[in-house]
């Protein structure tokens, strides 16, 4: 394919996205870009809460004047997967779910509510401390997937009342 023709090819599937309403979520006037530096999460009080905080807070930037107050409500759960003959656990599922209320600070309105679940899991061969580490670590990555989803729903949210 020549140069021109890719080009074309961009430029035409640019076009059908404009055209089936497609705009980028952290664009200028996107619902990303308007949550950006205004959500303020509450104080976690656990581990995996901090780890989601800290998430959200990369993505979207710590405020200094929030509008918005997000409550994340997270429950996880450990669950035996791979059990040999002699009953060990080799592989454990961590399954999050995480429920989040938005609130607009300034006249304590709900603006979007929701629930996301995911899973991931790790390995329990080794030492109690690499299988520690495992563990964390699984939680570490739950947490970046549940905050993901969020975020996507909050950002088309956000879009969907902009327009």
């Amino acid at each position: 394919m020549s140069s021109s023709d890719r080009r074309l090819f961009l430029l035409s599937g640019l076009a059908a996205l404009a055209g089936c309403g497609f705009a980028p979520a952290y664009a200028p006037g996107g619902g990303g870009d308007a949550l950006m530096g205004q959500v303020s999460v509450t104080a976690p009080d656990t581990r995996a809460g901090y780890l989601l905080t800290r998430e959200i807070e990369t993505r979207l930037g710590r405020p200094s004047a929030p509008q918005f107050e997000l409550r994340p409500e997270i429950a996880l759960r450990s669950e035996a997967i791979a059990i040999d003959r002699s009953n060990v656990t080799g592989r454990f599922n961590v399954i999050g779910r995480l429920r989040y209320t938005l609130t607009d600070l300034e006249t304590g309105a709900v603006v979007d509510r929701g629930e996301v679940t995911n899973f991931t899991g790790y390995s329990n061969f080794g030492t109690p401390v690499a299988s520690q580490a495992a563990e964390r670590d699984a939680e570490v990555r739950l947490m970046q997937m549940l905050a993901d989803q969020m975020l996507i729903r909050l950002a088309a949210a956000a879009g969907a009342r902009a327009q």
